[in-house]
């Protein structure tokens, strides 16, 4: 229609010079009565054209204009709210998308607290309550044939989104709670479902419409970090509605495919945590990854190596999604390849935090769960190779959690890869992760969902009671047995044999030199054992004993090997050890410690040697330590009565005291240990510095700086430990002189688990060397640590 011989514009100026300056609530029902033929739905209602032409240029100014006279005494100019209601059916019949811009325009454009603003958010309620949010969407999706409004569209997604957040920062105190995230996010999911279901219903009829602005929604509502809202009402709609419907499986696929990609990875992951299974998500995203460079790299990389804080059921409808359809199976295949070659790659273990590496051992067992042996054989020289160089890297690691992974995980991944060759087993204790881990390695069921596996199962659970109620009648046919049955020996009462002892025909030996050569010597094996298990005592009973064959019992239980199954073997020939350590500690540890840079020694002895000194040096510096007297013989009979008597004669004295002294306080009658030296302070030297002397000096079968990193790790412990038990010795300065500048050296190490033993050792010398000994003895070595430890 041609606007110079339109009658529109005339009507619509004197309306709202009427509206504008009029008080007579007659002439203003009036004005509105006109304006309101323009709307759809009205008693009179103006030609078409002219309600086209009205909403497209005129219907805005209309609407601020009855914003700016809203006032508590412009209302009252009408009785029982008549004009109240009339200017609300302006905001709630005419077009949506402007009626919601200019009543957030309002709002925002409050300058605080007023009638005008209670009013406006209280209608903005109202019309989300009414349903109009889905008509402005709807509106949107539905202009696909006429003319684009770019700003129109992003004015109406930056507000339908932020709603909250502009309502928030405006109402404050005052907000509804309409407004509020948890409350506005699942209303605008419902929304957006009915406005799928109006396309659907428009896509049947023929018509054309574009889910680009509901697309647009989505992915900023994503972005804003209210997937959980949003989403945990559009996925469980979505997904009853796609179980049996093609068109509503190609309107979804749409959907997502049309988010932009700024917003894609927001929206999947958001999808991936809301979706109850790989069919869900295959039925929700189609091929979308075989369509989108930003989902594949999002669902193939981003979930599965940048982050892992998604959970087992997240990994499992991931890579279940990729398995389901033969067009993304070799993504699957793919995907597999690079997670095994993170896995096995020893940067990323000694790097990569523990729980990451969790996350991507799953991942790896959820993807062979889902391949067939067919695609592994393709694929299975590169597999091996990445698994095998992930289970070496893993059991050189100090850590034993990530040991454990390793053996787990490669023997579930070689039964799979390569079912002919020899299987991979490993001896390791069981725990829940990798229990888990091989309940995630059994293929996954053939029924698509659960429901659909439980009739099979119902009748064998219908008939478990009808046999145990058969297998209940047999007891009480008991009482009428025979006499034969009566004497059977199942009710014989068992002996109890709790308390007996096994009978050994070998004796003891009563003495160290016995035991020496009982355990060099003897093929009488109950014999080794008595000797073994009296070695300890014998050691605290016969210190002089002991010394004269020291060294000579330190190398025999250095060397001795577990020739029966001795119950406890181990702690056994630990503490011996660290009973022949504590009674002569110079030249034993002297030994001890040559023979840990020696050749042809195990990691295991090695490791044994820095716990004997360990323990050993533990025992020496503990406070109040009694030293035991050698025995030299029987004492003489005339010693013995003095001996005696004297404590009983001390005791009567200190008792009469006791008992007529009076006190007015009553204090602790306890007396505490008495002071004596430290027996740690004249063999520390022997026990700290040949263990720090050659740890740079590799061998043929030892490597300190190189693969063994375990021993170092543990060397690291030992010394710190060793420092800390040092303190107020005299030779502790020296140490802890040594001691940093051997920090100093591996201050860059790979490893967490020597790093942190370097920091450990830093503490030690801090804790052990007085304060004024490290600033006028260590200061160079105390400023090159300092930057270090920040």
């Amino acid at each position: 229609m041609d606007p110079a011989q339109s009658a529109v514009p005339p009507t619509i100026r004197e309306a709202l010079r009427t509206l504008s300056s009029s008080e007579d609530g007659g002439r203003i029902l009036s004005a509105l009565g006109s304006l309101k033929r323009y709307l759809s739905g009205a008693e009179s209602p103006a030609p078409p054209g002219e309600q086209e032409e009205f909403a497209r240029r005129h219907f805005s100014d209309v609407l601020r204009c009855l914003v700016d006279r809203l006032s508590p005494g412009w209302l009252e100019l009408l009785p029982d709210g008549q004009l109240e209601d009339l200017w609300a059916s302006f905001f709630l019949e005419g077009p949506a998308d402007q009626a919601f811009l200019v009543l957030m325009e309002s709002i925002e454009g409050a300058a605080g607290p007023s009638f005008r603003l209670t009013k406006t958010a209280q209608l903005l309620a109202r019309f989300l309550r009414a349903g109009r949010m889905a008509a402005v969407m709807e509106g949107q999706c539905r202009q696909q044939a006429g003319p684009a409004f770019p700003p129109l569209q992003d004015a109406l997604l930056c507000k339908a989104v932020g709603l909250p957040d502009h309502l928030g920062n405006r109402l404050r105190r005052e907000n509804l709670e309409a407004f509020l995230p948890q409350n506005y996010f699942p209303l605008l999911g419902e929304e957006i479902v009915r406005v799928l279901q109006a396309l659907v219903d428009s896509l049947r009829g023929g018509w054309d419409c574009s889910v680009s602005f509901l697309s647009q929604v989505l992915g900023k509502a994503c972005v804003h970090g209210r997937q959980k809202e949003i989403l945990g009402v559009l996925v469980p709609r979505l997904t009853a509605l796609t179980r049996a419907n093609c068109l509503w499986q190609r309107v979804c696929w749409r959907l997502v495919e049309c988010v932009p990609d700024r917003a894609m990875e927001a929206l999947l992951t958001g999808l991936v945590e809301a979706a109850s299974g790989p069919e869900v998500l295959s039925r929700l995203l189609g091929n979308l990854v075989m369509k989108s460079k930003k989902a594949q790299f999002v669902m193939t990389r981003k979930i599965l190596f940048l982050q892992y804080r998604y959970s087992t059921p997240m990994l499992q409808s991931l890579l279940g999604y990729l398995a389901m359809d033969s067009q993304r199976r070799p993504l699957l295949i793919q995907v597999l390849k690079e997670l095994l070659e993170t896995w096995g790659s020893s940067s990323a273990i000694r790097h990569a935090s523990l729980p990451q590496q969790h996350y991507v051992s799953k991942a790896v067992l959820i993807c062979l769960a889902h391949l067939g042996e067919a695609e592994l054989r393709d694929s299975r020289e590169d597999l091996l190779a990445s698994l095998m160089a992930g289970v070496k890297s893993r059991l050189d690691s100090s850590l034993p959690a990530v040991r454990r992974l390793g053996m787990t995980v490669a023997e579930v991944a070689s039964a799979r890869i390569h079912p002919e060759g020899p299987p991979l087993r490993f001896q390791y204790e069981e725990d829940e992760l990798s229990r888990e881990l091989l309940a995630l390695a059994a293929p996954p069921p053939a029924a698509d969902s659960p429901s659909e596996a439980s009739p099979a199962v119902a009748p064998v659970a219908a008939e478990t009671p009808d046999r145990g109620s058969a297998n209940h009648g047999v007891p009480q046919a008991q009482p009428e047995a025979t006499g034969s049955d009566l004497d059977s020996d199942d009710e014989l009462v068992p002996y109890d044999m709790s308390g007996d002892r096994e009978l050994k025909s070998g004796k003891a030996p009563a003495y160290v030199r016995d035991c020496v050569e009982a355990l060099t010597s003897s093929e009488d094996w109950e014999r080794w054992e008595a000797a073994l298990r009296a070695l300890e005592g014998l050691i605290n009973r016969s210190l002089a004993a002991a010394r004269e064959v020291s060294v000579e019992l330190a190398k025999v239980l250095l060397h001795l090997e577990e020739k029966t199954s001795v119950v406890g073997f181990e702690g056994l020939r630990q503490r011996a050890l660290v009973a022949v350590v504590v009674t002569d500690p110079a030249p034993v540890a002297e030994y001890l410690t040559s023979q840990f840079y020696a050749l042809n020694f195990s990691l295991r002895q090695r490791m044994d040697i820095l716990d004997v000194l360990t323990l050993a040096a533990q025992e020496l510096s503990r406070p109040g330590r009694l030293p035991k007297a050698p025995h030299c013989g029987s004492p003489s009979p005339a010693s013995q009565p003095s001996s005696t008597q004297a404590p009983a004669w001390r005791a009567v004295v200190e008792e009469r005291i006791r008992s007529k002294t009076r006190r007015f306080t009553q204090g602790s009658a306890r007396r505490g240990p008495d002071a004596s030296p430290s027996e740690f302070n004249l063999a520390a030297g022997y026990f700290f510095f040949p263990l720090i002397r050659h740890f740079d000096r590799p061998l043929v079968t030892f490597d300190l700086l190189g693969e063994d990193q375990l021993v170092l790790g543990r060397l690291v412990h030992t010394l710190g430990v060793l420092m800390y038990l040092a303190v107020n010795t005299t030779v502790a300065v020296a140490m802890g002189k040594a001691l940093l500048e051997f920090v100093w050296t591996l201050r860059f190490h790979g490893d967490a688990y020597v790093r942190r033993g370097l920091l450990s050792a830093v503490s030690s010398v801090l804790l052990s060397v007085p304060a004024e000994r490290l600033l006028a003895d260590l200061p160079d070595e105390l400023l090159e640590a300092r930057p270090w430890l920040a």
